[in-house]
């Protein structure tokens, strides 16, 4: 059954597809909504009243967040049939820490979760590599194909990547004010996520089963 549920491995030739574009909205959309609902959380209170009773809006933020996620979740599984991995993960996380934060109206948790969630990544990348499973692949495979040599390089590059990003969040949210921690989760970890994308486009060439970056529509 478990097979069915979460999305089939890299390369599988019977495995459903989604827009790249859709899937990027999927996994980038409560993000989104994560930081709108902070920066308006007294105009969204006002709105809905009922929403104060979770406290600020960080809180109100994290309630929001929560609920997208497992939102796009739901659309993910209703359009492929299949849950994607690395959103999976990230939103069991979401759903653990945002709980936390609203009962015990601690913000520390909401601020560990990018902590929790690149460090698990990163164990998962790296300790799939150590048993020879490139995982990164069950995320990408539907924006492009490679071959076993650069599912591998590129999946150690993303893990160490994460480690990175684990490291600059707790950096960040133990030394500035919550809005700039905010702030930076959103749009600095965003560009600086897609700087390192571009890096790897050299061995997305070398690698490819087919053409890259240059299809033609």
């Amino acid at each position: 059954m478990t097979e069915h549920l979460i999305e089939p491995a890299p390369n599988a030739p019977a495995k459903p597809e989604i827009n790249p574009l859709l899937k990027l909205a999927l996994e980038l959309g409560p993000l989104v909504v994560f930081f709108f609902a902070n920066s308006k959380g007294e105009a969204i209170v006002a709105r809905f009243p009922a929403l104060g009773e979770l406290g600020g809006p960080l809180f109100v933020a994290t309630a929001l967040f929560m609920a997208a996620t497992v939102i796009a979740l739901a659309v993910s599984y209703a359009l492929t049939r299949t849950l994607p991995i690395m959103p999976i993960v990230s939103g069991l996380v979401v759903v653990v820490f945002g709980t936390l934060t609203l009962w015990l109206q601690d913000e520390v948790f909401i601020k560990m979760k990018p902590t929790i969630v690149n460090g698990l990544f990163a164990a998962v990348l790296l300790g799939g590599l150590a048993f020879g499973k490139p995982l990164l692949g069950y995320v990408f495979d539907q924006a492009f194909k490679l071959d076993n040599e650069g599912w591998r390089k590129l999946t150690l590059r993303w893990g160490l990547f994460f480690v990175v990003l684990a490291v600059v969040n707790e950096v960040v949210w133990r030394n500035f004010s919550t809005d700039f921690w905010v702030a930076f989760k959103v749009w600095a970890t965003m560009p600086i996520t897609m700087i390192f994308m571009l890096t790897q486009i050299p061995l997305l060439k070398r690698h490819a089963l087919e053409p890259i970056f240059d299809k033609k529509s």
